[in-house]
């Protein structure tokens, strides 16, 4: 029997609706490749017959998004060879671009805007398709600046610039008051102990509150907004299985607030990172 000529158990042909912009020489594709569909005014759609139709049309779908990525490929190659961007931190891979540059946070949260950008944690560079090359150029100017800022070599001259100002001497004192894993928390909001919450240290877990009452002047350096209202609330650093567990916001939190719960832009780089250390770890320790 054939198969556009057959119904289903309802008595309803049966087959598959399909819409897609329209483009003329697409049409044509379509008409050529399905020359039973029918146009349906009502639905605004067209109408492909047969028991087999939605796995044909399925095929078809992707054969088209492949021609129109491989056409956006071609076409961001093209621009870039007519305005390259020229620098040691970019060069041409087989299917975009691979960019490496020192670590910045400014870069990768740079790159993380830029559609279809895939990190390789093995390799250490990021991958860009040719097809994401305008939204590269926009981003460049920024991604270059700070790749530069932090070379070794420009890391060390500011730090010598630095020492004995008073820019260096906040810098000593917020890093030895980072290791002391401690924040102030208003005694009207604490966090729950044991879960990954996000704060201005990055992701954490609080472990204990202590009740000691914060002096808001022997930490009004480290901590302006701190009032004799705060009590001290100890953390550690989350595990990746905590990471992977934790459960994101569906919105971003209040400015000005002392802890939240994270969103999964939040979560998704801090779990890439505890992976890299397992994954570090592991080959440390001579494990297969």
């Amino acid at each position: 029997m054939d198969d556009e000529n057959t119904t289903d158990d309802g008595g309803v042909p049966a087959g598959e609706e399909v819409s897609f912009p329209f483009d003329r020489m697409t049409v044509e594709q379509f008409r050529a490749r399905f020359p039973r569909a029918r146009w349906s005014d009502t639905r605004n759609a067209w109408f492909v017959p047969g028991k087999t139709a939605a796995r044909r049309v399925g095929r078809w779908l992707a054969e088209l998004e492949a021609d129109a990525d491989a056409y956006a490929d071609a076409k961001g190659r093209d621009a870039f060879e007519f305005d390259p961007i020229e620098s040691a931190y970019l060069e041409l891979g087989k299917a975009g671009f691979r960019i490496k540059t020192p670590y910045s946070r400014t870069v990768v949260d740079e790159l993380r805007q830029i559609p279809f950008s895939q990190w390789d944690g093995d390799l250490k560079i990021w991958h860009i398709p040719y097809r994401s090359y305008e939204e590269l150029r926009k981003h460049w100017p920024a991604i270059q600046d700070a790749a530069r800022r932090s070379e070794p070599e420009e890391r060390r001259r500011r730090a010598e610039e630095r020492k004995g100002t008073e820019e260096d001497a906040k810098a000593k004192l917020r890093s030895a008051e980072r290791k002391r894993r401690r924040l102030p928390l208003s005694t009207d909001h604490f966090p729950p102990i044991g879960r990954v919450v996000a704060t201005s240290y990055g992701l954490v877990v609080f472990t204990e509150i202590t009740g000691e009452i914060v002096d808001p002047e022997i930490v009004a350096q480290s901590y302006p907004a701190a009032t004799d209202d705060h009590v001290w609330g100890l953390w550690r650093l989350p595990t990746l299985a905590e990471l992977v567990a934790a459960w994101p916001a569906k919105t971003p939190a209040l400015n000005e607030v002392e802890w939240w719960q994270p969103t999964i832009e939040e979560l998704r780089p801090a779990r890439r990172a505890a992976r890299n250390k397992e994954d570090r770890k592991l080959r440390n320790n001579g494990a297969p």
